[in-house]
């Protein structure tokens, strides 16, 4: 049978799309490949977000129709949100090009992979909406079993964030039911996974219309407890959150449920009042300081991380200056940091003000040198303690024999020597060395008296 080979760019949703995809190519008979020469099928899964996420997949696709020069019974098809977004118009540009299958498409791939195969090589574009479609995601592939997933519990956007082009290529919010995420949770942890990441546009917005509110928890919430309840499993985490949403029954979990980790992934974007009002982020600084502070007070050593744009149009001295103050006052454990990216079709691609190149890398410098500064600064702070870590396997790049990895309950990446069978097991790891993003450790006896996270 045919062997496919996808390429994976932008989001951990994109990552789950992928996994699923080769999931139900499995079912139907094809094998994964390796490599892309080894593949008779390749298949790109793409990014809208940014502009350079975009052109680094078709320039991608560039390289590899020069494949097809040599080898002309080679499949290539884009997926996912470039797909949505561009549509038949990748066909124009790419000739050579044979699928372009959208975001709630994605579940047909077989369907079209087959059909392609058995009528005459005619391209295939599919990008229109299909009702119920997030929940058809729910396959995972797993070659060799995994101690960590990631779980889709929605699909699609509802907010107008007027910088963002997710509404457009994932559409409408759309979550699944509780009872179907669970199904996948449960069998997921009987595969022998101990962590999953419950995975949303927003998942602060799941249920919303769907499932009343309990007992005053929101809907997220009740799948947090429901999750926390499943048997063998061992950790919880979720993105990506949204501060309007993030209520106080949400800050109640931590802490609570036993299961959910000590991290949280709260995008800011900006520190001025001026510039969110100008992305329609709805809610100010001061209300996304107080959730920070009552994450803090209820969990002192919780993990925090964040999303900045650099470069908003229209952000003045001041305004940058209002998120480098912010970045000072939170001294977050990671930031992602982006140059803002003009997307076609958003209002803030028409917007007056925009920001020479230049003045928006000297900016993104300026605060990227500030934000690692505090990141490794927390990571210091934890050389010789202990972290309890979930062992994911050994790193996929730069290999050192009998060199393993893991993460902390904290999402902290941990390098330790130790052997494969390891893989999937928690462990006590003392903390030797330390970088902005990543832990150097030993295996250790557990001392209570000097946890980490």
């Amino acid at each position: 049978m045919k062997k496919v080979f996808i390429k994976t760019y932008g989001c951990q949703m994109n990552e789950r799309d992928s996994d699923a995809v080769a999931a139900m190519l499995c079912d139907r008979g094809y094998t994964l490949a390796t490599s892309e020469r080894d593949a008779d099928v390749i298949l790109l899964n793409t990014c809208s977000v940014r502009d350079l996420a975009e052109q680094k997949a078709i320039g991608k696709m560039g390289l590899l129709t020069r494949m097809k020069r040599r080898r002309s019974d080679l499949v290539l098809g884009f997926m996912g949100c470039m797909a949505q977004r561009l549509g038949p118009q990748l066909l124009d540009r790419l000739p050579k090009v044979d699928l372009v299958i959208g975001t709630q498409k994605l579940h047909r791939i077989p369907d079209h992979l087959d059909r392609f195969l058995n009528n005459g090589h005619h391209p295939i574009s599919d990008i229109a909406k299909e009702a119920g479609s997030q929940n058809a995601i729910c396959d995972h592939a797993a070659p060799a079993a995994r101690p960590t997933a990631f779980v889709s519990i929605m699909q699609g956007c509802d907010m107008q964030c007027s910088f963002c082009i997710v509404p457009a290529t994932r559409g409408a919010e759309r979550s699944r039911s509780i009872e179907d995420i669970l199904a996948e949770v449960r069998a997921l942890v009987a595969n022998g996974v101990k962590e999953v990441t419950l995975l949303g546009q927003i998942v602060t917005s799941y249920g919303r219309g769907l499932i009343p509110i309990s007992d005053s928890n929101l809907p997220f919430v009740q799948l947090l407890e429901n999750v926390n309840a499943v048997p063998g499993l061992e950790r919880i985490r979720f993105s990506s959150a949204h501060p309007q949403g993030f209520r106080d029954d949400l800050i109640r979990c931590f802490g609570r449920l036993e299961r959910l980790c000590e991290y949280v992934h709260l995008p800011v974007q900006s520190g001025s009042d001026r510039i969110l009002k100008a992305m329609c982020r709805t809610y100010s600084v001061d209300t996304y300081r107080r959730i920070i502070e009552k994450l803090r007070t209820r969990v002192p050593n919780i993990a925090l991380s964040t999303d900045i744009i650099v470069g908003f149009p229209g952000e003045t001295d001041a305004d940058f200056a209002a998120t480098v103050s912010l970045c000072e006052e939170m001294q977050y454990d990671n930031v992602f940091l982006f140059k803002y990216s003009n997307r076609s079709g958003t209002p803030a691609a028409a917007m007056p003000g925009q920001i020479p190149q230049e003045e928006v890398v000297r900016r993104h410098h300026h605060l990227w040198k500030l934000t690692e500064t505090h990141a490794a600064r927390r990571n210091a702070q934890l050389v010789s303690r202990v972290a309890q870590v979930l062992v994911e396997g050994e790193p996929e790049t730069k290999k050192v024999e009998g060199r393993l990895f893991g993460r902390t309950r904290c999402n902290r990446l941990v390098y330790f020597p130790g052997t494969g069978c390891h893989r999937g097991q928690l462990l006590d790891v003392r903390i030797t060395r330390a970088k902005s993003h990543t832990l150097y450790g030993e295996p250790a006896v557990h001392s209570p008296q000097s946890t980490a996270h």
